[in-house]
């Protein structure tokens, strides 16, 4: 079973970046593909983006399509989210997940069986 701590998280400036990170532990992190969901104040958790177990492909909302990178490092047991011009709309909690056979996404989310415990992102005018 892999645990999942995410850190990074905070207040930033509308318009600014921030590099959410995960760390697995407890499992070869290899077996799992990784993804970041979010969850606003008075609404559900969604999809936020996704990678593969190697890394080669990823997948994005399209709320965050374009300004937003996924990338993980499997020697370091480790996946990021970087998020660049952010908006009042990305205030929420941030949460990794990992699936072992398939590669998270809004549509799989119900079956994920690991999450961490969340990171706050915070945006501000």
């Amino acid at each position: 079973q892999v645990q999942l701590v995410e850190s990074g998280g905070g207040s930033v400036q509308a318009g600014g970046s921030l590099t959410l990170a995960c760390v697995a532990s407890g499992h070869t992190f290899t077996s799992y593909a990784m993804g970041w969901f979010r969850q606003a104040p008075g609404k559900e958790r969604e999809f936020v983006s996704g990678i593969t177990w190697s890394g080669r492909d990823t997948y994005y909302a399209r709320s965050v399509k374009g300004r937003s990178t996924i990338s993980r490092d499997n020697a370091k047991n480790t996946v990021w989210l970087e998020m660049n011009s952010l908006n009042v709309e990305d205030t929420a909690v941030y949460y990794c997940a990992a699936d072992t056979t398939t590669v998270p996404s809004e549509a799989y989310q119900r079956f994920i069986k690991y999450w961490g415990q969340g990171t706050q992102v915070t945006v501000s005018t």
